[in-house]
């Protein structure tokens, strides 16, 4: 197959050419920027995006079933940073996004199998209200007390990258480490807290108490722009939103923008190198045939293109493969209403190392957004696996369903059995943002600007979110466009 689509491409012509590679949400993004520009100076361009699965989207994946949304993958995005909004208005599907239920935004956190909820206003790993901490039995007189101290402790050094495990127990002590920032951060994450970089994570946490010498009043003092809306809890709640009928509303957007033949889908990528047909590099497939490209732009996992580049820059490929990756699985389950005896009065929960139990978080999908299921039932998506667990992901279904029982049993007082069970599997998909990686993605970033038209873009460097992509699509588009443009002036 990769020969032919080598053959169907004509390697004559003025216009150049641009190869994309993975029909992720950050090469879709890259993929839709390039063919939409409409910059003057900008030349006229052949836009190609490959992908060696036989879909776009990556790991985002929306089943509709009967008269259930199944999000496989990633199930919502924040508003909180504009670019998956403006790319939805752009598309034209903005009308189509779903806010989540104001009525239930708070989050429980697993404590001595019991769910409790998290204090109104906590966000992540610090309260912005001091009252509703007081009456919470999630922490105990002693943890509450060592929380406060950080309206008093001087302001850590700034040019340190500390772990999300330093930084937090520093501040906070270790009860707010152990039950509220390990799981939600970590769950988030799927990483080891005492190896997740904070500057890299968190940054904003450490802004906070580089300018108001507190993070408590710091997140205080910017309640009313960027905080909680009262009885919200964990996340930002407020700020996240979904698509009607699932992500892959997103995806089916982007799609069917491109221009016909621009998405090649089943074309593995092996090399991209030096090129010697004519244009500056060549895009090397599984099966040793090439095509010549006028740009490049990787939008692969950082392993992945690490491999890509091996004869291209070592030192560069040997970067790339720094960035550590986890594996993680989704668990989507359905039941009856009636089947389920917890109030299920929130979105979900997340699970502390410290209970020793399988799964890291459920979420209530199904109150988050109503329309995923009928009244009568409940979907229930379920994550395992991550930096700390890394054998469950090698678990049988069976063995995971097991155990995914015996979690839901305690925590939810489940005795039923689901009427569906979808298991999805991720492997390598999580990149772990550790201690040094923004001094690994400067050094790459640096590396990057000896080669012209060559660009990166995925969720390995700058932000794993939905918004952080498509901004990593759009930034890699952009500079393939100022390559191209600079190259055609001085000619």
């Amino acid at each position: 197959m990769l020969s032919q689509t080598e053959s169907d491409i004509s390697e004559v012509g003025s216009c150049p050419r641009v190869v994309v590679i993975g029909a992720g949400i950050s090469g879709l993004t890259a993929a839709y920027t390039l063919t939409c520009q409409t910059d003057a100076q900008a030349p006229a361009m052949e836009v190609l995006l490959l992908d060696a699965s036989p879909r776009a989207g990556g790991v985002i994946c929306t089943y509709n079933l009967d008269d259930v949304i199944l999000e496989l993958g990633p199930d919502s995005f924040t508003t909180q940073k504009p670019s998956a909004i403006k790319l939805c208005e752009s598309l034209g599907i903005a009308s189509r996004i779903l806010p989540t239920d104001e009525r239930y935004r708070r989050t429980f956190v697993a404590y001595k199998n019991k769910l409790h909820p998290l204090p109104d206003g906590f966000f992540m790993v610090a309260p912005t209200r001091i009252l509703p901490i007081i009456g919470s039995s999630l922490f105990s007189f002693q943890g509450k007390l060592r929380m406060a101290m950080d309206l008093f402790l001087p302001k850590g050094d700034a040019g340190l990258d500390e772990s999300l495990t330093e930084f937090v127990t520093r501040r906070f002590g270790a009860e707010v480490l152990e039950r509220v920032a390990q799981p939600m951060l970590g769950g988030i994450y799927t990483g080891d807290p005492d190896r997740l970089s904070m500057k890299s994570v968190m940054p904003r946490f450490i802004e906070l108490e580089q300018k108001h010498g507190s993070v408590i009043a710091g997140l205080a003092a910017e309640r009313g722009k960027h905080g909680s809306k009262p009885g919200e809890s964990g996340a930002r709640y407020s700020m996240f939103v979904t698509l009607d009928e699932g992500m892959n509303v997103l995806v089916n957007a982007l799609s069917s923008k491109l221009p016909p033949g621009c998405l090649r889908t089943k074309a593995t990528v092996e090399h991209v190198k030096a090129g010697v047909q004519g244009r500056p590099w060549d895009v090397v497939f599984s099966d040793q045939s090439a095509l010549s490209a006028d740009a490049v732009i990787i939008a692969t996992s950082a392993k992945q293109a690490g491999h890509m580049l091996l004869s291209t820059d070592s030192s560069l490929s040997d970067d790339l493969k720094q960035i550590p990756y986890a594996s993680s699985a989704v668990i989507n389950l359905i039941y009856r209403r009636s089947d389920i005896p917890h109030a299920l009065d929130g979105f979900g929960f997340v699970v502390p190392r410290k209970e020793n139990r399988s799964i890291l978080a459920c979420s209530f999908s199904s109150v988050k957004w109503g329309n995923r299921t009928p009244a009568d039932k409940v979907l229930l998506r379920v994550f395992i696996g991550g930096a700390l667990q890394p054998d469950l992901y090698g678990f049988t279904d069976e063995q995971i369903e097991c155990l995914l029982w015996e979690d839901l049993h305690t925590y939810l007082g489940l005795k039923a059995l689901p009427l569906l069970s979808v298991i999805s599997r991720f492997p390598d998909a999580m990149p772990q943002y550790n201690v040094g990686h923004s001094a690994l993605v400067e050094r790459i970033d640096q590396a990057l600007t000896k080669y012209d038209g060559l660009s990166l873009a995925g969720n390995a460097y700058r932000g794993i979110g939905m918004p952080d992509c498509i901004a990593s699509g759009q930034r890699a588009a952009q500079a393939v466009m100022s390559a191209l443009a600079t190259r055609q002036s001085s000619t």
